[in-house]
C-alpha cells in the first residue's frame, strides 16, 4: 500500500485538569516577562473538571491529514497496555493506518495539561517509549509514501529520524518537519541532518529565533531558506503566520476568536498547510486551510476534537477567505 503521508512522531494520552484554585503569578527576569500558575502548598485541591483525550504530535497530525482526505499512517513507539489501546483505537476510528511499535513493558506517553494562563497551557509530560524508537524496529519495506511528516522527537528516536531522513532522500520522498522548543535549543547544526532534506519546515516565532539565533522572523527565515528548505512557515500565535518561499513572503492574520485552549493548534496548522499544498499546490490556500483548522481546534479542549474534514474546511474558506498579503523579500 502506498500512503500519501506517513507521520513519524509521538503519541500520548492527554489529561486536561481544571481547578478553581490556581493563581496567576507574573515575574520579570532579565527584562522578560514570565507567567506562572501557582497552587497552595500542602493542600488537597478538588478538580473542577477532568477531560481525557489522545495527543502527541505524530497522532495529532496523522488524524488531521486523514480528515482532510489523505491516506495516512502513523509511525512511533508506545507501550502495550490500556493507554496504547486507547491511542490505537482512535487511530483506527480516524482511518489512520498504524505502523507503530507497541512494546510489552514499554510506556505510552502521558501528559497532564494544567489550568491555562490566558488560554495558554502548562503541560507536564512523560515521554515514555516515544523517545526509544530504534532503527531495527522500523518496518522499512512498508514506508511507501509520497511524503514523510516528522514531528518533534527526542533521544534515540531523534537519531532514528536522522536515518529516516537519509532513507527519504534516497527514495526521493519529501519531508515536512515541525519541531518543538526542545529541539530548537539544540541549534541548526544538530538538526541539519534532517533540515537539509526538509521541503517544508514549520515552527513558531520563539522556536525560529531560538534555533537560528536571529533577532527577527525575517532574518530567521532567510537563514533557514539558505539550507535549501523550499517552504519555511513561521507561526506567531494570535498575530497569524508567514510562509516564505523563494523570494516572497505570504502573511495571513489570525481571526479574533474566543480561545478555550491551545493544545494541538500548532499540529493542526502544520498538518493542514501540508495537506493544502499536496491537494492544491497553492500556498495561499494552504495558509487559509491551516488557519481555519488551527482556529477550530483552539475553540475546544483536546488536540483532535474539532479538527476539520476537507469539505467543511473548504466551505469555511469560501465563506470567509482569510486575506493573504504577499511581499517580495528584499
Amino acid at each position: 500500500m502506498k500512503f500519501d503521508v506517513i507521520c513519524i512522531g509521538s503519541s500520548s494520552v492527554d489529561v486536561f485538569v481544571q481547578t478553581p484554585f490556581a493563581a496567576h503569578l507574573r515575574r520579570w527576569s532579565s527584562g522578560k516577562r514570565k507567567d506562572f500558575q501557582a497552587y497552595p502548598v500542602g493542600s488537597k485541591i478538588l478538580i473542577k473538571n477532568l477531560l481525557f483525550s489522545t495527543g502527541g504530535g505524530g497522532t495529532n497530525t496523522a488524524v488531521a491529514l486523514s480528515r482532510l482526505g489523505l491516506k495516512t499512517a502513523f509511525l512511533g513507539k508506545m507501550g502495550a497496555g490500556a493507554n496504547a489501546f486507547a491511542v490505537s483505537n482512535e487511530l483506527e476510528k480516524e482511518k489512520v493506518a498504524s505502523l507503530a511499535v507497541c512494546q510489552k513493558g514499554g510506556r505510552t506517553g502521558y501528559s497532564i495539561i494544567l489550568d491555562s494562563v490566558g488560554h495558554d497551557r502548562t503541560i507536564l509530560t512523560a515521554k515514555g517509549s516515544n523517545n526509544d524508537l530504534l532503527p531495527d524496529e522500523i518496518p522499512w519495506k512498508r514506508l511507501n509514501s509520497s511524503w514523510f511528516y516528522f514531528s518533534s522527537m527526542l533521544g534515540r528516536s531523534f537519531e532514528t529520524q536522522k536515518q529516516l531522513a537519509r532513507f527519504a532522500a534516497r527514495k526521493g520522498i519529501p519531508i515536512a518537519y515541525n519541531i518543538s522548543e526542545y529541539l530548537a535549543k539544540k541549534g541548526i547544526a544538530s538538526l541539519k541532518p534532517i533540515l537539509q532534506h526538509a521541503a517544508v519546515f514549520i515552527l513558531n516565532k520563539e522556536e525560529a529565533l531560538l534555533l537560528t539565533k536571529r533577532r527577527s522572523i525575517e532574518e530567521a527565515a532567510k537563514t533557514l531558506q539558505s539550507l535549501g528548505i523550499h517552504y519555511v512557515i513561521i507561526t506567531d500565535g494570535p498575530r497569524g503566520a508567514t510562509a516564505y518561499h523563494q523570494d516572497f513572503s505570504y502573511r495571513i492574520k489570525a481571526d479574533p476568536i474566543k480561545v478555550v485552549e491551545t493544545t494541538g493548534a500548532g499540529d493542526a496548522f502544520a498538518a493542514s498547510f501540508l495537506a493544502g499544498m499536496i491537494k492544491t499546490n497553492d500556498i495561499k490556500f494552504a495558509l487559509r486551510l491551516a488557519k481555519e483548522n488551527a482556529e477550530s481546534v483552539i475553540r475546544h479542549h483536546g488536540a483532535k476534537n474539532l479538527l476539520l474534514f476537507w469539505k467543511e474546511a473548504v466551505k469555511r474558506i469560501k465563506r470567509r477567505p482569510g486575506k493573504v498579503t504577499v511581499k517580495k523579500i528584499e
